[in-house]
């Protein structure tokens, strides 16, 4: 588990998972990592089944996501998964 901390730490720049604010974007961020950061959030990938290089992570009652299966991930699809992260955060704040 603490891999994945670091790995989300690694998104959106920060120490741990409850900070409130997110300071910044690391460029350097791999498709591998950010697929664990979504699936340590409740999202199932689904690959493609013909030919197609992009993933869509789906989480019941969240809005599907699509990422290209890229390197380097593109800076707007990092933004995407440090938008759920924030959000979570909240949401977890919220349930304590």
């Amino acid at each position: 588990m603490s891999d994945i901390k670091e790995i989300i730490s690694k998104v959106n720049g920060m120490q741990g998972l409850k900070e409130k604010t997110i300071i910044a974007l690391q460029k350097d961020i791999r498709f591998d990592e950010l697929c664990k950061v979504l699936e340590s959030y409740g999202y199932e990938m689904k690959t493609p089944k013909s030919g197609s290089s992009h993933c869509t992570f789906r989480k019941s009652g969240c809005r599907p996501i699509t990422i290209p299966k890229h390197e380097p991930i593109k800076k707007v699809y990092v933004e995407m998964v440090k938008q759920i992260v924030e959000s979570e955060a909240i949401n977890d704040e919220n349930l304590s």
